[in-house]
């Protein structure tokens, strides 16, 4: 037992109410185990805006969405206001599309108008679809953007800066037909004003359509990231998001009545800031405020920024937001004071955190506020809406994903000794728009999606005590001798025996006789583990021979635990460049696409491979 841990095992935590796990377990053909709550899913509304409704007359002026202008102050939009705006743009959109298989597309990203649009055109039953900013301003190209709107087909597109779209709208004009544009700013000729549609006088026909809402009615259209090919568009119904909403709100009551207050960058064009943030926000009445920035070093600063005047009651973020935050709370103690005032939970999802960031949390916690803070994460994907599973448990570890959320069933198929998850119940997708092939594949006999991802028992003789997470079957590999590699569990053992030195891995072997990795470290723990004021961005303290010999002596630990080839990196080459977002090698939520990097990269990987060990390549001889 670690130092840190004994230390914090003796701190009390701060408690919040969250949902009791009793968990029903039935055991099929061929060992297949079939898991659901005990507890009944609640009552949800059959629509999404009927929430928005509630709160608009409930509590009419509270703060629903808030976004800084031009950087400067923010700017604030209320539930009556946001209300009585989707009226008018209800109206116009009712006027401007004409069927409801050309879904509006959003190009821009997270603003005010983007939200009021996206419901506005749910309230009436128009599907929309955002899609990810990155394949207009980030692209040449423009393929995935060109994929997204030829299989929309919209009647209508939004973006926030006509200037800034005006290339991508350019490159695309092939791909649209009778298509109507709607911008905040800089607008272009034949376009309509986002502010002049606002002022649309409602009929009665606005609520007429939404009067023919259902659950099964089509809310939006969310695009996957296309990590092994064009991205798929997976539907969500209003049925789905008003499950999952109120799944989520189940296990953590505590967000309920205006109690969930958010600062939050991440993007609306992926389920974790839109169906999950946008949507629980509004669910429950609590405020959501945009945060422009990202966990990039420039991004950071804005987030920094925004959190320095604002106490989040939950934050919400990827593993890599996590870490880029450390150092700013670490060294800004009325930052840190602010951070933790009102904060009931942090939650991590998208991808594993490493213990080390888990426990730098958990002392930042107790430093200010005396009290450790429940941590949480959870499992699921855009085709659940997108929560599966949640860990609630306040003596977790990092990768822990806890238990079925309650209405929903989970199917695990064993797989050697692990099992395949998947999943049925009012939160699952009815399939892809426009692709029947993808639809009929994705579930099984029994109409159980398949999500591709392996998942562990923690303890197998009791599934109340949850799964963890244990890797993606489609990134898995077969080396030479036909031993399959583990891809995440190597993944994650590599970060943590590095204890902070490695920051992310790449890891390589396909149809090979051994285990490569390409490392990225974390160039700060380089930086101070040199000292002599190095910068923390500086490649060169990362190649240096202290650190060449702590990265020996990690893949020499590493191979001496190892259980065979699968489990061992016998060569390792120490990254000297950052990835590349235009080439996709990294997400939007900051986590490596192994395949794409594998692809683009594939010269640099092949020299891990080559008969005589080449300069900078590491080696180990266990």
């Amino acid at each position: 037992m670690s130092e840190q841990t004994w230390v914090t095992d003796n701190i009390p935590y701060l408690e919040v109410p969250t949902i009791s796990v009793d968990i029903e377990r039935r055991v099929g053909e061929k060992g297949v185990n079939y898991l659901k709550s005990k507890i009944p899913l609640g009552q949800h509304p059959k629509k999404i805006t009927e929430r928005l409704q509630f709160w608009a007359h409930t509590t009419p002026n509270a703060i629903f969405l808030a976004q800084r202008e031009g950087g400067g102050e923010w700017r604030t939009l209320t539930y009556m206001q946001a209300w009585q705006k989707i009226q008018g743009i209800a109206q116009y959109l009712l006027e401007t599309v004409t069927s409801k298989d050309r879904p509006i597309a959003l190009l821009s990203g997270n603003s005010i108008e983007h939200g009021l649009l996206a419901l506005a055109a749910m309230h009436i039953g128009i599907p929309y679809a955002p899609i990810s900013p990155a394949y207009s301003l980030k692209s040449d190209s423009f393929e995935k953007l060109k994929h997204c709107l030829d299989i929309l087909d919209p009647e209508l597109i939004f973006v926030q800066d006509g200037n800034a779209y005006k290339k991508a709208l350019d490159g695309v004009a092939g791909n649209t037909r009778n298509t109507r544009l709607v911008f905040v700013e800089n607008g272009m000729p034949e376009s309509d004003r986002f502010e002049d549609i606002v002022k649309t006088k409602s009929t009665p026909k606005v609520a007429e359509a939404y009067d023919k809402i259902g659950r099964d009615t089509l809310a939006k259209v969310l695009f996957t990231s296309g990590s092994t090919g064009l991205p798929k568009g997976v539907m969500n119904t209003h049925g789905n998001l008003t499950a999952n909403w109120q799944q989520i709100t189940q296990t953590f009551p505590f967000v309920q009545n205006g109690a969930l207050q958010l600062m939050d960058w991440l993007p609306w064009n992926h389920t974790f800031g839109s169906n999950h943030n946008f949507g629980l926000v509004m669910y429950n009445g609590g405020s959501l405020y945009i945060d422009e920035g990202s966990p990039t070093p420039t991004g950071m600063l804005q987030s920094i920024k925004n959190l320095k005047g604002f106490a989040p009651t939950v934050y919400f973020n990827v593993p890599k937001g996590f870490e880029e935050l450390l150092p700013f709370l670490n060294t800004d103690e009325g930052l840190r004071q602010t951070f933790f005032s009102r904060l009931k939970m942090l939650f991590y999802a998208g991808a594993s955190i490493s213990q080390k960031v888990w426990d730098e949390l958990d002392r930042l916690s107790i430093q200010t506020t005396g009290k450790r803070i429940l941590i949480s994460s959870g499992f699921g994907m855009t085709e659940s809406s997108p929560s599966a599973m949640f860990c609630t448990e306040y003596d977790s570890k990092a990768g822990f994903l806890g238990v079925p959320v309650p209405g929903l069933e989970m199917k695990l198929v064993p797989m050697g000794d692990r099992w395949e998850a998947r999943f049925k119940g009012p939160n699952i997708t009815p399939g892809y728009w426009k692709n029947e092939v993808a639809t009929v594949n994705a579930f099984d006999r029994e109409g159980f999606y398949k999500t591709s991802e392996a998942l562990k028992f923690i303890d197998e003789r009791d599934p109340n005590v949850g799964m963890r997470y244990d890797g993606r079957i489609a990134e898995d590999f077969k080396l030479s001798t036909g031993t399959w590699v583990n891809v995440g569990n190597l993944r994650n053992n590599i970060i943590a025996q590095g204890k902070g030195l490695v920051k992310d891995v790449v890891i390589t072997g396909h149809d090979q006789d051994f285990v490569g990795a390409v490392l990225f470290l974390n160039l700060g723990y380089c930086a101070d583990f040199l000292g002599g004021g190095l910068q923390t961005t500086d490649f060169n303290a990362a190649h240096s021979l202290p650190i060449r010999d702590c990265v020996q002596e990690m893949l020499d630990t590493l191979a001496q635990n190892s259980t065979g080839s699968s489990t061992k990196i016998k060569r390792a080459l120490i990254a000297d460049f950052e990835l590349s977002p235009e080439k996709g090698e990294i997400t939007e939520k900051g986590s490596i696409n192994q395949y794409v990097f594998l692809k683009h990269r594939s010269s640099l990987v092949a020299k891990l491979y080559g008969h005589n060990l080449e300069p900078g390549i590491l080696e180990t001889d266990y």
